[in-house]
């Protein structure tokens, strides 16, 4: 049971790469119906606060990296220019595809300057122009404020479910109902059901094998989580569960595996899972995390933290 929630809230943080606010309606109307995840991040929060900016800098993900890699190729400065970043992983034709969304206030008449100087030229797919842009991604100018960005794949399969070819997140009750409940947050994320059962299972790691966790997987129906930084460090984890027995039965497995993991743990991991609460509330399994500035920065710095987010 040694991989089993050495730190739930951070582990979690690392196989769910992220860091807003409710998506504006041209974000929105991209987003296919076969959502796996959306995750949502406020700049303007990360800028504010230096446990999200050490936070970021500590976990980013390459794909993250990629993508305002991308944005600075034509002109867009990820830190100044971008309000709220999003990531969407969605399926189609049997395989998983991700998509950017990157809004706030962009010069967009002197990117498509300098796009047009550079003799890059966009491509027409039905009323839509397509820009090629650095990391082999192509991007798409929605209106003045939104723009999308990925692969070809990708970013043609977002258009065909903003222009009506295929079905649209409007169509998704499941994910659109969970996006409702969590999307005031400066970082807000929504899993399928999916998703969510193969995070948990990777999460307990060897405790996923035990027959409670293949008794109840099938009826883990899906997750949300929000990060906030006022204060230091707030995350919050719901799984939902189709029954409160199942509920309880997850929670009674993740606090096992915290307690197991306390008797050996010390300096900034015993100061993380003391920080830890689980718990559930009819059919929701709530993981709650809280860490001022001061302890979360030594956590950052801790072998704990460089081994579950490696």
């Amino acid at each position: 049971m040694k991989r089993f929630i050495v730190f739930p809230a951070m582990l979690l943080l690392a196989s769910l790469p992220a860091f807003a606010g409710a998506l504006a309606t041209s974000a929105r109307s991209v987003i296919p119906a076969q959502v796996q995840q959306i995750i949502c991040v406020d700049y303007r929060a990360l800028k504010d606060s230096p446990t999200a900016l050490a936070l970021k800098a500590k976990v980013l993900p390459e794909n993250m990296k990629q993508f305002e890699d991308a944005l600075r190729g034509v002109g867009i400065n990820p830190e100044t220019d971008v309000e709220q970043l999003t990531f969407v992983a969605f399926r189609a034709n049997n395989a998983l595809h991700t998509i950017g969304l990157a809004q706030g206030q962009f010069p967009t008449k002197k990117i498509l300057q300098g796009l047009a100087k550079k003799k890059i030229r966009g491509v027409k797919y039905r009323l839509n122009a397509i820009y090629p842009i650095a990391g082999g991604m192509d991007s798409v100018f929605l209106d003045d404020f939104t723009m999308l960005f990925g692969q070809a794949g990708a970013v043609k399969a977002a258009l065909d479910a903003r222009d009506g070819e295929a079905p649209s997140l409007n169509s998704n009750s499941d994910i659109a109902g969970m996006m409702a409940s969590v999307d005031s947050g400066s970082v807000w994320s929504v899993l399928d059901q999916q998703g969510t059962q193969n995070m948990m299972r990777s999460a307990l790691g060897d405790a996923a094998k035990l027959a409670d966790f293949n008794t109840i997987r099938n009826r883990l129906l899906g997750s949300q989580y929000t990060m906030d930084f006022d204060n230091g460090l707030a995350f919050d984890l719901d799984v939902l569960t189709s029954d409160s027995i199942t509920a309880a039965t997850l929670s009674s497995l993740i606090k096992a595996g915290v307690l197991f993991r306390k008797m050996s743990a010390t300096g900034p991991e015993k100061t993380a899972l003391d920080s830890v609460t689980v718990d559930s509330d009819s059919s929701n399994l709530k993981l709650h995390f809280r860490s001022d500035e001061k302890r979360f920065q030594s956590l950052l710095q801790s072998d704990l933290f460089t081994t579950i987010t490696r």
